[in-house]
């Protein structure tokens, strides 16, 4: 849970900023657009090796 303190003559759009990057850092935005919907564990693995399979070619390429 991400938990924000306003700060003294902070203004809002500096606290939303703020909350954010928060957010953003810790990972909840990236969470919630993996569970939008249901993804079969083998989709799941599938795309981790096509993932892997795209980083080992771009290792051997570069």
């Amino acid at each position: 849970m991400v938990k924000l303190q306003v700060r003294d003559r902070e203004s809002i759009q500096d606290a939303v900023r703020r909350f954010r990057k928060l957010v953003e850092r810790s990972g909840i935005k990236k969470e919630m657009r993996r569970r939008e919907y249901y993804e079969k564990p083998s989709e799941v693995k599938r795309r981790a090796r096509l993932r892997a399979e795209r980083r080992a070619k771009r290792a051997r390429i570069g």
